[in-house]
């Protein structure tokens, strides 16, 4: 799902201009002190929906963090999707992260599955199975199988992902959004070679957290 970055994105629009009319009307009306919480409102707005564009690495076999974050595991784990054993890499977005979602890998998107859940804290590993998660499967060109998760948190209400069933997405490709505090979990072939160690702080395409074969 390619456009040109718009430097806030789109999924915010509808929100940031709310709450300048807001700000805008209760500051007319009422004056600066009430306005305040308003306005900081706006910079929050403005803040949580930026998307900046990301140069993205030359390393064909690099898999790239697919959120800005912080990465809360590097375990080895069960694929639930695919069934299978796996390196699980998951990055953690708070509030105060770009929540824009982007691929980590080239690849076909074979399957999409979603699941309504809950709305626990995304730090916690259990979120990962419980919490509400939009999932791609998506096949490199040389064949490794990569599952990318998004999750809901605790104030995260909406998940968006785009991309659909055969679609060809290229890395660093924007194909969701995840709104207000969430984590995107990766299921990896258990022969990549990690690069993210647990607390790193990573940005979405232009930080490598695994090789592959």
């Amino acid at each position: 799902m390619r456009y040109p970055h718009p430097l806030i994105a789109r999924e915010g629009w509808p929100f940031i201009a709310l709450t300048l009319v807001v700000a805008i009307a209760v500051h007319a009306y009422a004056g600066w002190a009430w306005a305040a919480f308003f306005w900081v409102l706006l910079v929050f707005m403005i803040q949580f929906f930026r998307d900046p564009p990301r140069e993205v690495p030359t390393d064909p076999a690099a898999v790239l963090s697919p959120a800005d974050g912080r990465v809360v595991s590097v375990e080895r784990a069960r694929d639930p999707y695919l069934e299978r054993d796996a390196l699980k890499i998951s990055v953690f977005m708070n509030v105060f992260n770009a929540h824009s979602n982007r691929s980590p890998v080239d690849g076909e998107v074979r399957n999409t599955w979603y699941f309504a859940g809950s709305f626990l804290n995304a730090d916690l590993a259990k979120a990962s199975l419980e919490n509400e998660r939009a999932v791609l499967w998506i096949k490199t060109p040389k064949g490794a199988d990569i599952t990318c998760v998004q999750v809901a948190g605790l104030v995260a209400r909406r998940i968006l992902c785009y991309a659909k069933t055969g679609q060809a997405l290229a890395r660093g490709e924007r194909f969701g959004f995840i709104r207000f505090g969430s984590r995107v979990d990766l299921y990896l072939p258990l022969d990549v070679i990690p690069r993210a160690a647990v607390g790193d702080k990573v940005y979405a395409t232009a930080t490598v957290l695994a090789v592959l074969p």
